[in-house]
């Protein structure tokens, strides 16, 4: 069979009973001893897997070969399963395959076989991608359970701290555990301490799901090794510390933030990956209604005035601001932002990072940055009195100013600033509209079937009783580790403030009734765009209860 086959091959292989599955998985004894699998973790390639079946290495890592097939097994035969569907086994090969291999892979993933015919480059690749990280991960595990240095550590000097920390298994530990966070698309790498040791998580979609954990006597150890990156002090454990390291993975770079803070069994650390190479997301691909999205471009255009970005942490309201700013004229206007960090890198725009130890607050650039004759400024937050008062002079005095803030909707923005010591006459002249957004799920479209949601979060999420409709949620498949669901999409609460809020907003009038106005006003609240996506199909009623149910 040639590698330039166009048409896939379906086969259904009969059982055999006299195959020995155990010694087939395994390579025979000259070619083991010759083949890549010895230095896999030193051969990764940074090309695209098998560009010609279109296939990403996501597929591969979900079938977890590593547990039932060696490395040299597969390349010794010329073959590498790369996905199961609802009805096949894919499989990649190179050449014309052994009819007992295929009957052995058949009965291991218990479908019949679809062959992928592809070159012995691309094949090759393939497994060194499938278990390079698999079976360094373990290795590495197994170095720091078995290391002797590691035991009884916790009461020993500076230098013998430093020096576990530069043991090369706790160094491998931490650099595969950020590259797998990062293959997995997560945004945080949480190690927390309990009694049992390190606790390894990783946020991917806004949940956390477990990562591979170190031993118990290796905690300090990585921990230690973390705080040495991030230009941290090791020996302090008694106070909380933040900081950051930039780290480069193949072709990529990512910066990460780094906090430490003391709990009852040890440190607790959390990193925050950050995509130096990442760019902005369109406006429109960010999930916005088409009138939501029309007014909130016509708000965005404007000269002068505050637009406000509301939400929790990690809601997606900076991605949001970028979006907006992306649409502003750059040649003709400056635009200057203040961000901590600075997330993304915009060209024709003058970005400037917070740095607290050096005395740049927010408050203390954004003063300076009205020195430069700036025309549009962002404020990654307006979290202080001080922040607060100078965005508002500057919206008062010409400037358009993009800032967020830590809110539960839309109206709520306007008691914030209250809050934050800004006077009414001040909100109500300068806020162009509030734009609240939170982050949901998007079901897996590998693995998507209907089924009947309790009928009691159906009523609750759509404002009104519905019966027990047929709606769509994911099973769970290797594509969407299980989950369900892949991606995440937002939605969004738009308040525009008209003259009526105005009004409202001067009088100090309740958060009852501006919520009441922006309604009348026609402000769609963000429980009902979440039932629009539901019944779109995009994702479940469950997942938009679990962000707005509050």
């Amino acid at each position: 069979m040639g590698s330039d086959q166009s048409e896939h091959l379906a086969i259904a292989m009969p059982p055999s009973a006299d195959v020995d599955l155990l010694q087939k998985r395994r390579a025979p004894e000259q070619h083991a001893s010759e083949c890549a699998c010895g230095t896999l973790s030193a051969r990764v390639s940074s090309r695209p897997f098998i560009a010609s079946a279109c296939l990403s290495t996501a597929l591969v890592s979900q079938l977890s070969l590593p547990e039932s097939f060696e490395a040299c097994y597969l390349e010794y035969n010329r073959v590498l399963p790369l996905e199961t569907t609802e009805t096949h086994l894919r499989v990649a090969v190179a050449g014309d395959p052994d009819p007992d291999v295929l009957n052995d892979l058949s009965r291991e993933f218990g479908r019949p076989v679809e062959l992928v015919p592809v070159s012995d480059d691309e094949l090759a690749d393939g497994i060194r991608r499938a278990y390079a990280a698999a079976e360094s991960m373990v290795e590495v595990v197994n170095d720091l359970r078995d290391g002797e240095a590691f035991a009884g550590n916790d009461d020993r000097e500076l230098a013998d701290a430093r020096d576990l920390a530069s043991q090369p298994p706790v160094v491998k530990y931490v650099n595969l555990l950020i590259k797998e966070a990062h293959d997995a698309r997560a945004s945080d790498i949480h190690l927390e301490s309990a009694p049992q040791g390190l606790r390894a998580r990783f946020r991917v979609d806004g949940v956390l799901a477990d990562a591979p954990a170190p031993p118990q006597q290796a905690q300090s150890a990585i921990v230690s090794r973390v705080k040495l990156l991030a230009e941290l002090d090791i020996a302090e454990r008694r106070t909380p510390q933040d900081g950051s390291f930039r780290i480069r993975l193949e072709s990529r770079e990512l910066d990460i933030r780094v906090s430490t803070v003391p709990t009852l069994y040890g440190e607790s650390v959390v990193l925050r990956l950050l995509d130096r190479g990442g760019q902005p997301v369109g406006l429109d691909e960010l999930g916005m209604a088409p009138a939501i999205l029309e007014q909130f471009r016509r708000i965005i255009a404007r000269p002068t005035g505050i637009v406000i970005a509301a939400g929790p942490t990690g809601s997606g309201k900076t991605t949001t601001l970028y979006s907006a700013l992306a649409l502003r004229d750059t040649t003709s206007e400056k635009t200057i932002t203040v961000e901590d960090p600075v997330e993304y890198h915009l060209g024709g725009v003058t970005q400037i990072p917070v740095n607290r130890k050096a005395g740049m607050t927010f408050a203390s650039a954004l003063r300076s940055v009205l020195r430069q004759d700036p025309d549009v400024l962002m404020v990654g937050e307006m979290r202080d009195p001080e922040t607060a008062e100078i965005a508002i002079q500057a919206a008062m005095t010409g400037h358009l100013v993009f800032s967020t803030l830590h809110t539960n909707d839309a109206p709520s923005a306007v008691t914030r600033l209250l809050d934050l010591q800004v006077a009414p006459y001040q909100i109500a002249a300068t806020i162009n509209g509030v734009l609240a957004q939170r982050l949901v799920r998007r079901i897996c479209p590998h693995c998507r079937e209907r089924y009947r949601p309790d009928p009691q979060v159906v009523a609750f999420v759509s404002g009104e009783p519905k019966g027990t409709p047929h709606l769509v949620r994911g099973r769970g498949c290797e594509a969407c580790h299980r989950a369900g669901y892949l991606g995440r999409i937002g939605i969004f609460e738009l308040l525009v403030v008209t003259e009526a809020l105005n009004r409202a907003i001067t009088a100090r009038e309740s958060l009852a009734r501006l919520r009441e106005l922006g309604e009348k006003e026609g402000m769609q609240l963000m429980r009902h765009d979440g039932w629009v996506k539901v019944q779109a199909e995009i994702t479940t009623v469950e997942e938009v209860l679990r962000v707005t149910a509050h």
